[in-house]
């Protein structure tokens, strides 16, 4: 399954929406372009949506943290949602559920980035 994404700005953050599967790291080039222009023009929260993502390796793992790096960067952050299993499984193998914040809907996110 092909990777895809899309953005929405929201009143106080991005919801990016990812999909499909994460495997070489160019399929990522133009989100990390958006996700940099985004940061540079003050979106500094972001909301990554996972509900449709099937796969990721450590390709998928470095997109995460570069929304994450760019979101602390700028005096924001980054919260995951709607994590599927499998998906949530590598996060927590790989620690990053201690790195980010992991909610499970796009609502609770919304309220994590306003604590």
């Amino acid at each position: 399954m092909e990777f895809t994404y899309t953005i929405k700005e929201k009143e106080k953050y991005a919801l990016i929406t990812l999909s499909g599967n994460l495997i070489e790291k160019n399929q990522a080039n133009d989100l990390m372009d958006e996700i940099n222009n985004m940061a540079d023009k003050d979106a500094t929260n972001f909301v990554i949506e996972l509900s449709d993502f099937k796969y990721m390796n450590s390709t998928g793992l470095n997109v995460l943290l570069g929304i994450l790096s760019k979101a602390r960067k700028s005096g924001g952050e980054a919260v995951i949602c709607a994590v599927p299993e499998k998906i949530k499984s590598l996060l927590v193998i790989t620690k990053l559920v201690n790195v980010f914040s992991v909610v499970d809907t796009e609502d609770h996110a919304a309220k994590a980035l306003n604590n």
